[in-house]
């Protein structure tokens, strides 16, 4: 997914519409995942900011990429779901924002123990959206459920 040729054609046919607001995932390991957004003709609002539902699909997006890695390393077939989400919006947000989201080993006890008890579960995810200037724009609580296929 860290390819950027391959994760633009990931956008491009499965989220297409992260694909035209500019979304690039930088960073993706166990712990973390970091997305970036730049201000922009497609992703913009009448007041000269990123639009909130942009903003609110890169906070889900930090959180959401991690989880799909998770599943794809368990090799379980798991359903992931948002189920809610909670913003506070800080900041206006032009120029470049990062997402940032430090949840990946809750995200991977919540899968895994979805798997072996058979039941959904569910998490809250906390995205935290960062201006160029360290700034925060944005916090975003992701409710995320698991559930293992049968």
């Amino acid at each position: 997914m860290l390819n950027p040729i391959f994760f633009k054609l990931f956008l491009l046919f499965k989220l297409p519409m992260a694909f035209l607001a500019g979304l690039k995932l930088k960073n993706l390991s166990r712990e973390s995942s970091l997305v970036t957004m730049k201000y922009k003709y497609l992703n913009k609002n009448p007041f000269g900011s990123i639009y909130f539902a942009c903003l609110s699909m890169a906070g889900e997006l930090a959180s959401g990429m991690l989880a799909a890695s998770i599943v794809y390393e368990s090799k379980a077939k798991v359903s992931m779901l948002v189920v809610g989400m909670e913003v506070n919006f800080v900041k206006k947000a032009i120029g470049v924002i990062s997402f940032k989201c430090n949840d990946g080993l809750l995200i991977k006890e919540t899968i895994s123990s979805a798997i072996l008890s058979g039941e959904g579960k569910t998490l809250k995810a906390l995205t935290t959206a960062v201006d160029q200037k360290g700034d925060i724009v944005a916090e975003f609580n992701i409710n995320w459920s698991f559930k293992a296929k049968s």
